[in-house]
């Protein structure tokens, strides 16, 4: 029996769970040297690795695949990193279709700002021959590309080449690269290479700033996160993870790109809701305190925020108030996602999401489960998976 039944329900967020050495098959051989001293990977034969693959291949623990479908994280879960056992994976989880994501390569290893720009380029595109390849077992997962934008002349050919071999969406980092914006003219050529194909872009939680190593050092015990180390998910690091996506998404809507480009949709992935009615808010008062002096304010189509419902969505974490988002941001902006199979998902987001939305009408939920994620995906979404065939 799958987790979801017949009903449509899209997820916006998933993962690969890659295991060490992975990306590396897909490098040119010429770089490999240089990218192993510059992310130092871990020895491809470590003993977890070793450990999860004989995990996967006992009979025992796989004859419990149904039953731990979303008891089972990260490297335990089925289909983490196998992608022979993900179509599996996806008719237990139910869900009609499934974006996929890295889990090693978020930040594309932090090589944007490393000052080595070539290494960057090359290792985004072995990440998108990583991911077609991942999703290529099945049609229903939508495996999802990313282009840099430190090189503004390469960010274009990038995403070309990205949309050619498959990739469904686009992934830029909210992180501001350095010495221009994301909002440069010069990006107009990726912009229109994307509405073109009728792919949306996204921002994923890993692309961001992060938040000054400083605010660690408190002079109290080291706070451990629920993986057990102390360089991911803490209350407090969560707090910085929407402020550079804050600030990029402003300047493509202030600066006009949203406008040249009214097709194009922008998606944030893992990176909260609840800031979005403020941000909504807070473009709309800097757009009246700025208009009268500011040509490129006089010339946007409609308010901030009307363009960011028009072309922006985010998905909300289980445990944020979903119901009250929607309310002070409109029912066009939020998708559903499980992060499945990481643990921030959780073990039943389907159950705190409807839980969240008791005030919001059938149509509201359609949105959010259903017809928002089909909007942002457009032509990266075949009409063929548009509904579970349960549902028809």
């Amino acid at each position: 029996m799958p987790y979801v039944e017949n009903r449509t329900v899209h997820d916006a967020d998933s993962h690969i769970m890659e295991l060490p050495g992975t990306l590396e098959q897909y490098l040119p051989k010429s770089v490999l040297a240089e990218f192993s001293q510059k992310t130092a990977p871990a020895d491809y034969e470590i003993q977890w690795a070793k450990d999860a693959r004989e995990l996967q291949a006992d009979a025992e623990f796989r004859a419990g695949d149904e039953a731990n479908i979303l008891l089972r994280k990260n490297h335990s879960a089925l289909g983490a990193f196998d992608n022979a056992d993900r179509p599996k994976a996806l008719d237990l989880l139910g869900f009609t279709s499934q974006l996929v994501f890295t889990t090693t390569a978020l930040s594309n290893y932090g090589l944007e700002h490393s000052g080595d720009i070539d290494l960057a380029l090359e290792t985004a595109r072995a990440h998108n021959r990583m991911m077609i390849d991942f999703c290529s077992v099945d049609a229903r997962l939508l495996g999802t590309g990313y282009v840099p934008l430190a090189d503004i002349e390469a960010a274009s050919t990038i995403a070309a080449e990205a949309i050619k071999m498959g990739c469904k969406a686009l992934v830029i980092p909210s992180r501001c690269p350095s010495g221009h914006s994301p909002s440069h003219v010069g990006f107009d050529r990726l912009w229109s290479i994307a509405q073109e194909a009728g792919i949306p872009i996204l921002f994923h939680v890993g692309g961001e700033e992060k938040m000054n190593a400083a605010y660690s050092n408190n002079g109290l015990p080291v706070v451990r996160d629920f993986h057990g180390g102390d360089e991911n998910f803490t209350s407090t690091s969560f707090m910085s993870i929407p402020l550079a996506l804050w600030q990029t998404m402003s300047m493509l809507i202030m600066d006009g790109v949203c406008d040249r480009f009214p097709k194009l949709q922008f998606g944030a992935i893992e990176l909260g809701a609840s800031w979005v009615p403020s941000w909504l808010q807070f473009m709309d008062a800097s757009f009246g305190a700025f208009r009268k002096g500011e040509e490129r304010l006089q010339k946007l189509s409609a308010k901030p925020s009307e363009i960011a419902q028009r072309q922006f969505k985010a998905t909300p974490y289980p445990h944020e108030n979903t119901g009250w988002i929607i309310q002070n941001s409109g029912p066009e902006m939020l998708l559903f996602s499980s992060d499945f199979p990481h643990v921030e998902g959780g073990r039943n987001p389907l159950k705190r999401f409807n839980d969240s939305l008791v005030d919001v009408s059938d149509e509201g939920q359609q949105k959010f489960f259903r017809d928002n994620f089909i909007a942002l995906m457009g032509a990266g979404l075949e009409k063929s998976l548009h509904d579970h065939p349960s549902a028809r």
